[in-house]
């Protein structure tokens, strides 16, 4: 082309494009203008609809039953005391009458942190503290966490104890029994049976483990108390003096008891559960029925 038509061709090829980008650009905006609205309807929140409410939680069943337990020896007049889980074998073992070579460990399958330390089986040990800073009279539990090496459908191998011990000048046998008869009734039921069994526990004598009337069968025998028509529930008895000379008391001046129990255990009697692992498997369909 001439010098001189190739600038008039050139202008208006300039002027075409520019048309066209601006064509192509109100098309585009338009199409996404077209997308946008599309989506917005599709996502469109109706605000006159009801929330969607997150599920509640609640208290676990062992916390539940360890505070009614908790709540009922309050009431008679008990204090709640607490105490470390990691703990020295001198108090876990030693102060409760257990010597080293005594046989009664071996009814204790420990974990051991060292040749000394162990994580306690029992929250006996903070009774043997709590006598050691105080004077009776005393009257406490001690909730809390334990610990032995044993795993089936009754045992865990973290699960929770309650203890409790009564120190005073005249404490006999009949105020233990006083005592637990008036809590199994105000936890099991007023028309619950119970009855005392002799038996060993190296910090108490005299010992008894204590039953009561099979909750399932109500005595007639059945799968859940192996035909006995009874169902253990706690061991109890009175101090040993020997427990008294290790705190410094005089077995003479004072007397006292003192009992346990597993709060697992009581749950599962409550609830007529057979087995210890579902409160730790953390399976809603179970836990949400509580």
């Amino acid at each position: 082309m001439k010098p001189e038509e190739r600038r008039r061709v050139g202008r208006l090829a300039n002027d075409l494009k520019q048309r066209v980008e601006n064509k192509l650009e109100e098309k585009a905006a338009e199409i996404r203008g077209r997308s946008l609205d599309s989506r917005a309807a599709q996502v469109a929140i109706d605000v006159s609809l009801p929330g969607r409410r997150a599920p509640r939680g609640h208290r676990h069943p062992l916390t539940q039953t360890l505070q009614d337990l908790v709540d009922i020896f309050r009431g008679m007049g008990f204090k709640v005391v607490e105490g470390p889980e990691v703990e020295l074998d001198y108090y876990n073992f030693e102060a409760l009458n257990i010597p080293r070579d005594h046989p009664a460990r071996d009814m204790q399958d420990t974990f051991y942190v060292t040749d000394d330390v162990v994580l306690r089986t029992q929250t006996s040990p903070v009774q043997v503290r709590t006598m050691e800073s105080e004077s009776p009279p005393i009257r406490i539990i001690s909730p809390g966490k334990v610990y032995r090496h044993d795993a089936d459908v009754t045992h865990s191998p973290m699960f929770f104890q309650i203890e409790g011990l009564m120190v005073d000048r005249d404490v006999s046998f009949s105020d233990l029994r006083g005592v637990l008869e008036a809590f199994l009734h105000e936890f099991f039921g007023p028309e619950t049976e119970m009855r005392f069994r002799p038996s060993f526990f190296p910090f108490t004598e005299p010992s008894a483990e204590v039953d009561i009337r099979c909750l399932i069968c109500r005595g007639s025998g059945c799968r859940v108390c192996s035909g006995s028509g009874w169902l253990e529930v706690l061991g109890a008895g009175m101090v040993d003096p020997a427990v008294f000379r290790f705190v410094g008391y005089d077995p003479e001046e004072v007397q006292g008891f003192a009992f346990g129990l597993g709060v697992e255990r009581m749950a599962m009697l409550r609830h007529g559960i057979d087995d210890i692992r579902l409160f730790y498997e953390n399976d809603l369909r179970f836990l949400s029925q509580f």
